[in-house]
């Protein structure tokens, strides 16, 4: 069953997100992005490109002929995503292939609309039976 971090009340997501993917890489933990918008690909892409250059953060488009060979893979449609260990959301949806990754991680910043959406998010996980376990990102 997958298992469910919640990382909820980011006051920057774009920020909390790259620190959350570079802490798994650092752990040396492969992660699927999935950012249904190419809008939020592109800032997540260019975020990651952005770190100090001694963190560096080797990743690419799910599209990229180096998606099997590289360990963070952004995901702009659900069908590009391949079942495995982890999966971050950055969507307001739930991603149709959630149940095939192990964990699940969610961050959700404080707009109203999206706390909504995550709201919704974690009773669907719920309904789904699956652990989810909340973080707050408030205080930080």
């Amino acid at each position: 069953m997958t298992q469910v971090f919640f990382y909820h009340g980011a006051a920057d997501k774009l920020a909390a997100a790259c620190a959350l993917i570079s802490g798994a890489y650092a752990k040396g933990k492969a992660l699927q992005i999935y950012a249904p918008e190419k809008s939020l690909a592109d800032s997540v892409d260019r975020a990651l490109w952005a770190q100090a250059q001694l963190s560096f953060i080797p990743h690419c488009r799910a599209d990229s002929p180096l998606a099997t060979e590289t360990p963070i893979v952004i995901a702009e449609h659900a069908e590009q995503l391949n079942p495995g260990e982890r999966l971050l959301n950055l969507g307001l949806d739930i991603p149709t292939a959630f149940q095939q990754f192990n964990s699940l991680i969610e961050v959700v910043g404080q707009d109203e609309a999206e706390r909504d959406a995550g709201r919704e998010r974690v009773r669907h996980y719920r309904a789904a039976g699956c652990d989810v376990r909340f973080y707050d990102l408030s205080q930080r």
